[in-house]
């Protein structure tokens, strides 16, 4: 085996993360953006996908709050799991020294709960005034409905992990999603900005061709299609040489690289210290039909 490429999830690559790193597979560009795969001191094997960490993504809210609303109350919501501790840390992270003055409420949710109705009520009575909401797609729609079902109007924050619009915003209500901050890395093919776009006119014959009854417009796929963009430019810089170790050595050199599904401005750098592959974003908001990018691509 010469390498292992894209396998999905936290807990399964957990699963396998210390055995691939004890026999020296290269385990790259997996999707799951835990922080725990940006190790390379102690695990010089794995590398993260084209997402930026949950840590980063978190603590780019956290600097927008910072700048936007120095004062804010901020309720949070999050998964009780690896994922949602690690959105906390990264909010906190950003906040630094203001965080204590500034977070009022945290409410967990297990991924055995029916709803996080009560918990949604519990934040409103914090008196919070700013919802981060960490949550994954069911549970991201329950948070926005109830949200505006007990007539709470939050500067409502959603993590990238709740931002789909067919998965989460329209069972959630379009009407009740309107004003939603989250962020993006790559291009939307619902989103008719794009569709002059050449990338997004060969992406879109990509799927017709290989995978023509998947759904273009899951970000699973855009994320598949970048991955695999960027597993061909390292196997093409090792040229004949494809043992484990060159894999590795070219995959830990990437320097400024665009792909043609992510943002402008938002490329691919890795070295031999920082296996974060992404490690920018750009925030949006939803308009009540798609995600509008507004400022400054963020982050390093």
């Amino acid at each position: 085996m010469a390498l292992i490429f894209g396998s999905l999830g936290t807990a399964p690559n957990m699963a396998i993360h210390k055995y691939v790193n004890a026999k020296q597979v290269p385990h790259l560009f997996i999707s799951s953006v835990s922080s725990r795969w940006d190790d390379p001191a102690h695990f010089p094997w794995t590398m993260m996908g084209l997402r930026p960490s949950f840590q980063i993504e978190a603590r780019t809210y956290a600097q927008y709050i910072l700048r936007t609303r120095p004062n804010a109350r901020i309720g949070v919501l999050y998964q009780n799991d690896e994922q949602g501790k690690d959105s906390l840390r990264g909010l906190h992270d950003g906040l630094g020294a203001q965080a204590s003055k500034l977070i009022v409420s945290e409410q967990s949710y297990e991924l055995s709960d029916a709803t996080v109705d009560s918990q949604i009520v519990m934040l409103q009575a914090s008196g919070a005034d700013v919802l981060v909401d960490f949550s994954t797609p069911r549970f991201g729609a329950q948070a926005i409905r109830k949200t505006s079902e007990i007539g709470w109007k939050p500067l409502h924050i959603v993590a990238f992990t709740a931002s789909a619009i067919k998965a989460v915003l329209q069972p959630a209500g379009l009407e009740k999603s309107v004003g939603l901050i989250s962020s993006s890395v790559t291009k939307d093919p619902s989103d008719p900005q794009w569709q002059d776009d050449p990338a997004l006119k060969d992406y879109l014959a990509w799927m017709k061709k290989y995978y023509p009854e998947g759904d273009p417009d899951d970000w699973g796929n855009v994320a598949a299609y970048g991955n695999a963009r960027v597993l061909v430019y390292v196997l093409k810089r090792c040229g004949d040489d494809l043992s484990r170790e060159n894999i590795m050595r070219q995959a830990a050199r990437i320097s400024d690289l665009e792909l043609p599904m992510l943002l402008p401005g938002i490329r691919v750098n890795t070295s031999a210290t920082d296996y974060q592959a992404v490690k920018q974003l750009q925030l949006v908001q939803f308009d009540g039909k798609r995600w509008v990018r507004f400022g400054e691509i963020l982050g390093k």
